[in-house]
């Protein structure tokens, strides 16, 4: 299996929720993850970082952010230039769907922990 380097964007260090889940999951499948949240804190030895850093070789961006709060990110994630962009269920978005194409950026609408369960990751 191939590390695909993630950010994982609305990272929670609440084990309720769905970041929270995929973080520990990416983890676990050998991924190496960058978090990005409304706060600071540790998820399965990963920081969570609370302002924009400067990322490199990104391969997965994964979106646990309403639609209205991905406006901020949008140009961060676009000059990240991942090779794909995963739109979890409740972060659909087409605006930044269109944005993201036109920058090509791949589109995938799915649920992280699905793919990651199902080896389609």
């Amino acid at each position: 299996m191939k590390n695909k380097k993630t950010l994982v964007l609305g990272a929670s260090t609440k084990p309720d929720r769905y970041a929270f889940k995929a973080i520990t999951k990416l983890v676990d499948n050998g991924h190496s993850v960058i978090a990005l949240g409304q706060n600071t804190g540790e998820v399965a030895g990963i920081k969570i970082y609370t302002k924009n850093i400067p990322l490199k070789n990104i391969d997965t961006v994964t979106l646990y952010l309403n639609p209205l709060r991905q406006r901020d990110y949008y140009n961060y994630i676009i000059e990240t230039k991942p090779k794909r962009v995963i739109f979890n269920p409740g972060t659909e978005n087409p605006e930044f769907y269109q944005l993201l194409k036109s920058n090509g950026i791949e589109v995938e609408v799915a649920c992280t922990l699905v793919l990651l369960a199902t080896n389609q990751y």
